[in-house]
């Protein structure tokens, strides 16, 4: 019994040993923003069963920010006792990717699979005041920061890689960075 906890202990620090964390601050903007790593070439990852839910309550989009990995299934809800729309007009500045789910009353919710990375602006044809962002990224590594720019991407595999930083309305960052452990990374945004 005694050598099994040992080998536990051991085995769990091994696997601790290679995956880290990338933190740090977005500045420069306020509000969210999505740092996340980049494409790592001949890698693929299996796209995540749980589809997060973009709700429609006061006439807002909650959350405003949304980051998914590619191939992630988004529930949008509708809570209010108005009918909402759901439409975008392009993924990553694509315009031949737009789409429309059309109008929906209260307590029902339409889904949509993401399968192409980018940001993808999410709008309300009933009411044009409204919006949100929905940031579609290529691995499982991402965070959405808190308000102040604050982020913490765990479990990221020792290695080489490219962290991209995302904020809306402003120039995407990009940055190479090597995680051993705990690495710190700060981006510095502007419009």
């Amino acid at each position: 019994m005694k050598n099994v906890l040992i080998l536990a202990i051991v085995t769990g620090l091994a696997l601790t040993a290679n995956a880290g964390s990338i933190s740090g601050q977005v500045s420069g903007v306020a509000g969210q923003s999505v740092v996340y790593v980049d494409a790592i070439s001949g890698k693929t990852f299996p796209a995540p069963t749980e589809h997060p839910v973009i709700d429609q309550k006061s006439l807002v989009y909650q959350p405003h920010v949304t980051a998914v990995q590619v191939g992630t299934t988004v529930d949008f809800l509708n809570s209010d006792s108005v009918a909402h729309n759901v439409f975008w007009t392009s993924i990553g500045g694509n315009k031949k990717l737009s789409h429309n789910l059309g109008t929906w009353p209260k307590g029902e919710k339409k889904s949509f699979k993401f399968d192409t990375p980018g940001a993808v602006p999410i709008l309300c044809n009933v009411h044009p005041e409204m919006s949100a962002y929905l940031v579609v990224v290529p691995t499982p590594y991402f965070a959405t920061s808190d308000q102040a720019g604050n982020y913490k991407i765990e479990n990221v595999p020792d290695g080489s890689y490219t962290v991209v930083a995302w904020h809306e309305g402003a120039k995407n960052q990009s940055k190479p960075v090597t995680v051993s452990g705990d690495t710190k990374m700060d981006f510095t945004l502007s419009k």
